[in-house]
C-alpha cells in the first residue's frame, strides 16, 4: 500500500448524537482514518432500549461535539436494519471491515451483519475491542462474544488481559495489541487555566485536588478513595471530587463520605459532563486518582494524559501498561485504602506534578492515533 489514500475502510460504530466513551472514540479514529483512506462510517440509530439502560440519557447535550459524519443505518433491535448494513457493505467492497466492539448486547446485530456479507467480506472483518467481556460478565455474555466473533479474522485489543480472554474465545484469530490513543481534543474544546477552573469549581487556589472522573459503578472502586481521604493528614489540604453520573446507588457513597466527616474535603458532581467541560475538571486537579478494583483499560487515563494530568492508579488489567509508576504517576494495589492514601501523600509531598507532566508531555507519540491506524493497516497489507 504505497497509496496512503488507496484503502477504501468501512467502520461500524458509534458518534453522536450519542454520548461517552465508544462515541468519542468512534468518532475520533474514523477522523484519524479519513487522513489516509477512504472511509465509510456507518453508525448507529439505536443503541439501547430505554429500559436497559441505566443512565439518564443515552444522548450528548455538549454544545461542542465530537462527531464524524455518517450513516446512522444499524438498529440494535431490528433485523431489516442488518440486512439493509450488509447490502452497503456488499455493494461498497472495503479493503476492510472495523466493528467497534464494547459490550455482548450487540452480538446479534454485529454478528448477524459479519454472517450477511459476501464470503470474500468476512475476511476482511476486524473487531476492535475496548473490552472484549464486560467488567462483570458471566458466562452467558461469554457465550455471546463468541458468536460475535466467530466469523471475524482480525482483531485489535487495548490491553494485555483483553488479548488473553480474546485467545480464549476466539483460538487461532490474528490479534494486534496496541495502546489506547490519547483524547488531546479536549484541550482544544475548553483552553482554561488551573485557577479559572478552580474558581468555576468553587474550589480553593491552594488545595491540593484530585480528580476522580467517570460513570460511578463497583469496579471502579471509588469507596477505597473515599475511605483513603480519612487517611490523609489534615495539614495536606486535600480535596477530593467526584465527578460523573452514578450507576450504582449514591446513597452508601454519601453515608461513607458523612460517616467520615468529609463533606468539607469530598465534592460530587453527580452527572455526566459535556464535551466542553471536561478540560475544566481536569484543568482543576493535580492528579486524577482510578481507584479500579477490575479494568481492562480506561479512557479516562487518556483524557488524563491529552490534559498532561498525571494518575494514580491501581494494579488491574491494563492500567500499568498505561501509566509509568514514578515517571506519569504512582500504581498501587487494588482495594487498599491505605496504598492510595500513601500514594497521594507521595505525590504531594514530593512535589513531582510538573515532573510527571513533563514526562506525560513527552511520551506524547507513545498515544497518538497514528499508532492505532498502523493496526489497521498491518491488516490491509
Amino acid at each position: 500500500m504505497n497509496d496512503k489514500r488507496s484503502a477504501r475502510i468501512a467502520v461500524v460504530g458509534l458518534t453522536y448524537p450519542y454520548r461517552g466513551g465508544i462515541a468519542h472514540y468512534s468518532s475520533l479514529f474514523v477522523r484519524a482514518l479519513r487522513q489516509r483512506h477512504e472511509v465509510l462510517f456507518l453508525t448507529l440509530c439505536r443503541q439501547y432500549p430505554k429500559i436497559l439502560f441505566p443512565g439518564v440519557s443515552q444522548y450528548d447535550f455538549s454544545d461542542q461535539t465530537l462527531a464524524e459524519e455518517g450513516d446512522p443505518v444499524v438498529d440494535s433491535l431490528n433485523p431489516l436494519s442488518w440486512f439493509r448494513t450488509a447490502r452497503m457493505l456488499n455493494r461498497a467492497q472495503p479493503d476492510l471491515i472495523v466493528f467497534q466492539w464494547w459490550h455482548p448486547f450487540f452480538t446479534f446485530a454485529f454478528g448477524s451483519i459479519v454472517r450477511l456479507l459476501d464470503k470474500s467480506l468476512q475476511n476482511r472483518v476486524c473487531f476492535l475491542c475496548h473490552n472484549v467481556l464486560p467488567h462483570e460478565s458471566s458466562p452467558m455474555q461469554a457465550l455471546l462474544t463468541r458468536y460475535a466473533f466467530n466469523k471475524a479474522r482480525y482483531f485489535i485489543v487495548h490491553s494485555t488481559p483483553d488479548r488473553q480472554q480474546l485467545e480464549a474465545l476466539r483460538p487461532g484469530a490474528i490479534i494486534k495489541q496496541g495502546v489506547h490513543p490519547t483524547y488531546s481534543e479536549f484541550a482544544s474544546l475548553s483552553p482554561i487555566s488551573r485557577a479559572q477552573a478552580r474558581q468555576q469549581l468553587g474550589l480553593s487556589a491552594d488545595a491540593n485536588v484530585v480528580l476522580f472522573f467517570g460513570l460511578i459503578r463497583k469496579y471502579k472502586g471509588l469507596q477505597y478513595l473515599i475511605e483513603a481521604m480519612e487517611l490523609l493528614p489534615a495539614s495536606l489540604n486535600c480535596h477530593l471530587v467526584i465527578t460523573g453520573e452514578f450507576y450504582d446507588d449514591k446513597k452508601p457513597y454519601l453515608e461513607s463520605i458523612a460517616a467520615r466527616d468529609l463533606n468539607d474535603r469530598v465534592h460530587v458532581v453527580d452527572q455526566y459532563v459535556p464535551n466542553e467541560q471536561v478540560a475544566t475538571y481536569f484543568r482543576a486537579a493535580n492528579v486524577v486518582a482510578l481507584p479500579y478494583v477490575s479494568a481492562t483499560q480506561s479512557g479516562i487515563v487518556q483524557i488524563a494524559f491529552g490534559l498532561e494530568t498525571p494518575v494514580i492508579t491501581t494494579n488491574v488489567g491494563g492500567l500499568p501498561e498505561a501509566v509509568d509508576d514514578g515517571q506519569t504517576g504512582y500504581i498501587v494495589a487494588a482495594k487498599s485504602a491505605q496504598q492510595l492514601a500513601d500514594a497521594i501523600i507521595r505525590y504531594f509531598e514530593n512535589d513531582v506534578e510538573d515532573t510527571f507532566r513533563a514526562t506525560i508531555r513527552q511520551q506524547t507519540d507513545r498515544f497518538d492515533w497514528d499508532q492505532e491506524i498502523a493496526l489497521v493497516e498491518d491488516f490491509l497489507r
